[in-house]
């Protein structure tokens, strides 16, 4: 059997989900809490976290991912979080299904206006770690302001494996 990325993306979308719901049981203040820089809140990463991976997700197949409701534009209410916790169900699972398409190199404008050139397995590889380096900023911020933090250990692979088999 040739290893996939099937199971590094579910594993994303299982910890992004539980990050979310780890959020949702703290205070609007834990939003506004930062590590380094007051403008990498907690609110702004994990925002950061689904609209790049509807970035990725657009890039790799040409389309966005169908999403239900207004897309977040940012987190300013906890209740913020339960839609953008469906939107990055969603982007997430869009992700997913890009595993079906040719590994082809794309042609694509990056943020500072160059074309450069990306492997459709490049682009979902950073997917995935982009999620998993703001998940741990994400913790880092809570930490240093005193908010509970989501536990690192409880979101890695091993502990998805257990879990989900």
């Amino acid at each position: 059997m040739t290893i996939e990325l099937v199971r590094l993306l579910k594993h994303m979308a299982w910890a992004n989900q539980l990050t979310i719901k780890h959020l949702l049981t703290l205070p609007l203040e834990a939003l506004k809490a930062y590590a380094t820089n007051p403008e990498w809140s907690v609110a702004e990463i994990t925002h950061h976290i689904v609209d790049s991976a509807d970035s990725y997700a657009y890039r790799i197949s040409g389309s966005h991912p169908e999403l239900s409701g207004d897309s977040i534009q940012g987190i300013e209410k906890i209740a913020d979080l339960e839609v953008l916790a469906k939107q990055a169900a969603a982007i997430d699972s869009a992700l997913l299904q890009s595993v079906k398409l040719d590994d082809e190199q794309l042609e694509l404008m990056n943020h500072s206006g160059n074309l450069v050139k990306r492997w459709r397995s490049t682009i979902l590889s950073q997917s995935i770690h982009h999620a998993t380096e703001h998940r741990a900023q994400i913790a880092g911020a809570l930490e240093a302001k005193g908010f509970k933090p989501v536990n690192l250990d409880d979101l890695d692979l091993w502990s998805y494996e257990i879990k989900n088999g």
